[in-house]
């Protein structure tokens, strides 16, 4: 594998682990900022609700941004803004400021996450293998450390301020260090491949990172009516990627949002133990995702979508129709490890229907899938009026199982690399 994509491919990562990094400080650091803007949490929870609306608007800007101008620009852009923003609630005084503050860090956190996963698409096509669930994973790994070094900062009485510009400064100082290592997009290769008198020379160059055309694709352009069906195809198959992203990250947002509830609420488990919920079920989704890339390599990515979908159908029932505390807990790990290499296997799917447009495309599945997310506690709360709140988690059942049916999506192996794994994973993890 030559060092140009194994240079994108760690550059991917650093990014994905200061993402998960920069979020996770936000996270840790809520409750102090909420006292220094003096509002109380049902503002706060509506305020909440702008820093997920400033991520989808984020995420349809960098779409378009990113197949015009490359990854290798909008990747360093996206993480110096996210970085950036994360002062701004540092500094809030008031709900106004704070609103402001959350809005702005949304929308660069928005526009990271479709670049980044665009990159990842690009660095996955020149493998020619899967390797996406692993990059989500790293993001998980860096909410841990966030979570590890906040307490740490939190012990020390370091004021929220201090905390985020040094964060802040270390997401600008990586912006600047990732950017000669990006992939430069197909799009540009194409044109210096176009220019000069070595062109057949630069395009073969061009192919050294690792930028491999997948199988089935054409050397010679369509009649105009084949690209107009093909694009009609792909469009359709995009907006139900989108559909599935949207029901399985509804359904990790039940599990981030009323696992512990569930457990304290409903079985009556102390504090303390309640808490291992949440923690069972992040700890095997962090550890699925990185085992996911080789089930995919060996299985394809329809496997890893029909029967993680169907694991975790069977987690969550377990989870909601447990009577005791340790067999939910069991029920919410096996909901963890069955969701965790779903939703990377659409954002792979999208990114790779159509390289020309990678980013508009991860950009439709990113945005409806973080609306599911977001939806997950407006949902769940309703029906709790309804319903016990056991009985209201078979709705995320519903969902995966829908997930599980429709998996066949997946089935295009012109378009998804992991249904023919190629000569490379014999080579291991690079």
């Amino acid at each position: 594998m030559n060092k140009v994509l194994r240079a994108g491919r760690r550059a991917t990562f650093a990014v994905f682990l200061l993402n998960g990094f920069v979020m996770g400080m936000w996270v840790v650091h809520i409750p102090a900022v909420e006292d220094r803007a003096g509002i109380d949490h049902a503002l706060l929870g509506w305020l909440l609700l702008l820093l997920g609306g400033g991520a989808f608007l984020g995420m349809q800007a960098a779409g378009p941004l990113s197949d015009r101008f490359g990854p290798r620009r909008t990747v360093p852009a996206g993480l110096a803004l996210c970085a950036a923003a994360l002062v701004l609630p540092g500094l809030a005084t008031n709900a106004w400021t704070l609103a402001g503050a959350l809005l702005v860090l949304g929308f660069g956190n928005g526009c990271l996450d479709v670049s980044m996963n665009t990159h990842a698409v690009q660095v996955e096509r020149g493998y020619g293998r899967p390797i996406m669930s692993a990059f989500h994973a790293v993001f998980s790994v860096g909410g841990v450390l966030a979570a590890l070094a906040g307490s740490q900062t939190l012990r020390l009485d370091w004021s929220p301020v201090a905390v985020f510009a040094v964060t802040a400064v270390v997401g600008i100082v990586l912006a600047v260090v990732v950017t000669p290592m990006l992939l430069r997009s197909e799009a540009e290769e194409a044109a210096e491949a176009a220019t000069g008198p070595g062109a057949v020379a630069d395009a073969d160059a061009g192919r050294d990172t690792g930028a491999e055309p997948l199988p089935g694709q054409a050397d010679a352009p369509s009649p105009p009516a084949r690209k107009a069906a093909l694009r009609t195809r792909t469009s359709g198959r995009i907006w139900l990627l989108a559909v599935l992203a949207l029901m399985l990250m509804l359904s990790e947002g039940v599990a981030n949002d009323w696992s512990t509830l569930h457990l304290k609420d409903v079985l009556d488990a102390p504090e303390s133990t309640a808490a291992f919920a949440y923690g069972a079920f992040a700890t095997a989704m962090t550890v699925g995702r990185f085992l996911t890339d080789r089930v995919a390599a060996r299985f394809g990515s329809f496997a890893v979508l029909r029967y993680g979908a169907a694991l975790a159908a069977v987690g969550m029932t377990l989870a909601a129709l447990s009577p005791s505390v340790w067999a939910a807990l069991v029920g919410w790990t096996v909901f963890g490890a069955g969701l965790s290499g779903c939703v990377p296997q659409l954002f792979s799917a999208a990114g790779h229907a159509d390289p020309a447009g990678a980013g508009v495309n991860v950009s439709r599945v990113a945005g409806l899938g973080y609306l599911g997310m977001l939806a997950g506690p407006a949902v769940i709360g309703p029906m709790t009026h309804l319903m016990p709140l056991n009985l209201a988690f078979f709705l995320p059942v519903a969902f995966c199982v829908s997930a599980a049916v429709a998996a066949g999506v997946l089935r295009t192996p012109e378009q998804d690399p992991a249904e023919e794994p190629r000569a490379a994973l014999s080579e291991g993890t690079v």
